[in-house]
């Protein structure tokens, strides 16, 4: 009985022995430098298991014993959801380092950007030229767009806020839409609350149409406020506004990137100068600063602007018709002579 009880003692302590050895053994081999030789981008699908994980990674020469990776996971109780994207593994990479990554999801991201002033059909264009980014909305209508992403019946323009987007590859265009979405609300939100008194918009829809004649109208930081304390001017007066920019944007294609006298007197739903109050949708999608320069104007008791012409993308402001007739020939004086100047430059280049 001793003798019996002796050996089955003596196996018992082989046996630990023996799993300490294949701990020791797992967990160097886990923790052991890895294959590859330089950083490696390694895409993961979506809906793999760990186990697939771990062979498509061997696969791709960024792991070395996929099986081995997969015991010392489960003997530790190690359970971790997998983020589909590409991953960059770094040159000898250890399985830990490997699992590390995959459980923290650091994915490489890739961007989209949106620059402020263009239109939603620009912002989809930008989505669809992005190789990145899974494509689920193309070549359907706006009004099914807007269905898809849960706000059936709203026109898109100016309801997406222009910026850059930052996403893992194989991102849905959607996805990044709703984002873009949700950041115009929130900001639009933020604006409103922070309104002047007393301004003659009704609405933040109201406010984002203004923004976003502002953000067409000038590229200028510091003119921003002053161009829409013009137009709030305009507006308190029942004065139309008369904004090139809305006029351009109702023309469509018929747009060639000249506007004439006819296209300013040719009535559409977006020109201000045959219509009085704002546009009925924006015109484009207006960044932050525009956005709260609508709904904070600078009041100078201006209601006229127009380009210096100089280049500088500044504006010459005036508080009374006769002194923007006045800014407005010299803006053109200043045209012509920049144009005779051209001329006489390419006849001085001519043979």
């Amino acid at each position: 009985m001793l003798k019996r009880l002796g050996m089955l003692a003596g196996l018992l302590v082989l046996l630990v022995a023996a799993g300490i050895a294949a701990e020791r053994f797992l967990a160097a081999s886990f923790r052991a430098p890895g294959p590859a030789r330089a950083t490696l981008r390694v895409e993961v699908p979506a809906g793999v298991s760990v186990r697939g994980v771990l062979a498509h990674l061997a696969a791709s020469g960024a792991l070395r014993h996929p099986r081995l990776t997969e015991l010392y996971l489960r003997l530790h109780g190690r359970r971790f959801s997998i983020k589909a994207g590409e991953y960059d593994i770094p040159a000898h990479a250890s399985a830990a380092q490997v699992i590390e990554l995959l459980a923290e999801g650091r994915v490489v991201l890739e961007q989209v950007t949106v620059i402020e002033g263009s239109t939603f059909a620009d912002f989809r264009r930008a989505l669809e030229s992005q190789p990145k980014i899974r494509s689920t909305l193309r070549g359907r209508p706006d009004a099914e767009l807007m269905s898809v992403l849960g706000h059936p019946g709203q026109i898109p323009e100016g309801l997406f806020f222009p910026d850059t987007y930052r996403f893992a590859a194989g991102t849905a265009d959607v996805e990044i839409l709703k984002l873009a979405y949700e950041r115009m609300q929130a900001v639009l939100a933020q604006a409103w609350s922070a309104r002047h008194a007393d301004l003659p918009l009704a609405t933040p829809y109201q406010a984002l149409i203004l923004a976003s004649i502002v953000e067409k109208e000038t590229g200028l930081p510091a003119e921003r406020a002053r161009i829409a304390g013009v137009f709030i001017a305009r507006m308190r007066k029942g004065m139309r506004l008369q904004s090139d920019p809305t006029v351009i944007y109702g023309m469509g294609e018929h747009y060639d990137g000249t506007i004439r006298t006819r296209d300013l007197t040719t009535d559409t739903p977006y020109n201000t100068y045959t219509r009085g109050g704002l546009p009925p949708t924006p015109i484009a999608l207006p960044g932050g600063p525009s956005i709260f320069a609508a709904v904070q104007p600078e009041d100078r008791g201006e209601l006229y602007f127009v380009a210096l012409g100089d280049g500088s993308g500044a504006h010459q402001f005036s508080a009374t018709l006769e002194q923007h007739n006045l800014a407005v020939q010299h803006y053109l004086t200043r045209l012509r002579a920049q144009a005779a100047g051209a001329q006489a430059a390419a006849t001085r280049g001519k043979p």
